[in-house]
């Protein structure tokens, strides 16, 4: 994931920063608990493609 890039998407809901989580290929919106996957290096950034997270997810980490 470009670091260009990750300095100017934010997250559609709540236009929050998002963190990219390299292992599980998602982009991570703290502040929703959504994680916005990444296919063929192109983030996915609709809100019906992404992942409702729980609160006690690892995703959610610092």
């Amino acid at each position: 994931m470009d670091a260009r890039l990750l300095e100017i998407l934010a997250c559609p809901v709540c236009k929050g920063p998002l963190k990219f989580q390299r292992e599980a290929q998602v982009l991570v919106c703290r502040m929703d608990r959504l994680a916005y996957p990444i296919r063929d290096a192109v983030p996915v950034m609709l809100e019906e493609e992404a992942r409702q997270l729980a609160a006690d997810d690892p995703l959610l980490e610092r």
